[in-house]
């Protein structure tokens, strides 16, 4: 059963939604033979820092807001994380293009480490307040992952896997994709959002059930009642 994912790495609610599939994942009897694909998604693929604004300014510009707004609706983002173990500081958020990170997961997903970069460049932006952006901290990053660090950094200095990112995003488009985290389980069911545990579950649940539906070894109905009372011997 596959699981295709596509969201960002600026997307606070792509790392929530992570966790709430591994939790479901982790309910789920048969996630051995689930196969995660993260496919690339920019929210703003204009993004870039701006001396003098942190996370904040943006939010408040962003949706004609004021300042406090905009740190009361962090926060907010930021308690929904706690309840699945992440710890967000807003605070020290570097604003940042997304772009080459999606190029670092197309590369770790050659060496079967595509999940880990996620999860790694998850933490790095909403955690520690990394500039993901910044070739160097990319670099350290895949580095810590397993990947080699002068491959990354070639990657880096050409378009590599350029073409990768915007083929996810195409078909982002195709299939409808208005913003992230967008799930779709075996091409035919999608999550949109966050949603809450049970939406994964019950949806890994039902897709699975009819990928291997319940085979009747012997249905002469021997030995059985059926719902109109009556019994067969």
């Amino acid at each position: 059963m596959k699981v295709e994912i596509w969201s960002d790495i600026a997307c606070p609610f792509c790392y929530i939604g992570k966790r709430r599939l591994e939790n479901a994942l982790e309910q789920f009897p048969n996630k051995e033979h689930v196969e995660i694909v993260w496919h690339s998604f920019e929210l703003d693929p204009n993004a870039k820092y701006e001396q003098g604004k942190d996370i904040h300014d943006i939010l408040a510009e962003k949706y004609g807001r004021d300042r406090e707004w905009a740190i009361q609706m962090s926060e907010q983002v930021a308690a929904l994380a706690g309840e699945e173990g992440l710890s967000f500081d807003f605070s020290k958020n570097v604003p940042a293009n997304t772009f080459d990170a999606h190029r670092l997961i197309h590369l770790a997903d050659k060496q079967g480490l595509q999940d880990a970069a996620k999860e790694r460049l998850l933490k790095a932006y909403f955690t520690e307040g990394r500039d993901v952006a910044d070739h160097q901290t990319l670099v350290e990053l895949g580095a810590e992952i397993g990947l080699n660090s002068e491959e990354i950094k070639n990657m880096l200095s050409s378009d590599e896997f350029g073409y990768d990112v915007r083929v996810d995003e195409q078909e982002a488009n195709h299939i409808g994709v208005r913003g992230v985290p967008f799930f779709v389980i075996n091409r035919k069911y999608g999550i949109s959002g966050a949603q809450p545990l049970e939406v994964f579950t019950d949806t890994l649940n039902k897709a699975w059930s009819e990928e291997h539906p319940l085979e009747v070894v012997n249905d002469n109905g021997a030995g059985m009642c059926s719902p109109d009372g009556n019994c067969e011997v």
